[in-house]
């Protein structure tokens, strides 16, 4: 198993979409991205959409290649072949970070997002979330309302153990 996205981080976004990646992000990018370090540009996925809820997720090559496989494990023709092939596949866009530890996220990913001049970069294991900023202070506040009493580590209780997943 690879390294894993850790952290919480703020970057500027200009007007043409260019954004910095943090550099503990860039160094999971490029430990999933089997080109590297050959190739000294680490690739991303970044999928977007409707259906992840004001932010986009944002992948290494090696954790979309296992998606890409288990969307091929599900039967040719079924529904849920065709949904997860639209809402997966054909909703997610394939850049490197260049020289300078930068992307340039296109105009039509920013608006979707309503992202503006400042982006968050959150972590989530094997990916990270990329919201603006405000949307996201405005969803964490949410979401720490909700739950305010409970200590994140009582849901590791309920989780399934690799092996039985």
């Amino acid at each position: 198993m690879g390294l894993s996205f850790r952290g919480e981080f703020h970057q500027k976004v200009d007007g043409k979409g260019r954004m910095s990646i943090p550099a503990d992000f860039r160094a999971v990018l490029a430990d999933g991205d089997p080109r590297c370090p050959e190739n000294p540009s680490p690739r991303l996925v970044v999928l977007h959409g409707a259906h992840l809820d004001g932010c986009l997720h944002v992948y290494t090559i090696e954790a979309m290649t296992e998606i890409e496989e288990g969307i091929k494990r599900l039967p040719r023709g079924s529904v849920q072949r065709k949904k997860a092939s639209r809402k997966i596949l054909g909703k997610s866009w394939e850049t490197e970070i260049d020289k300078d530890g930068r992307i340039v996220l296109p105009q039509r990913l920013r608006e979707q997002i309503g992202l503006t001049g400042l982006a968050t970069m959150t972590a989530m294991g094997d990916y990270f979330e990329l919201w603006d900023a405000g949307t996201y202070e405005r969803f964490e506040a949410e979401e720490d309302d909700d739950d305010d009493d409970i200590d994140p580590l009582l849901y590791l209780d309920q989780a399934t153990p690799p092996d039985q997943a």
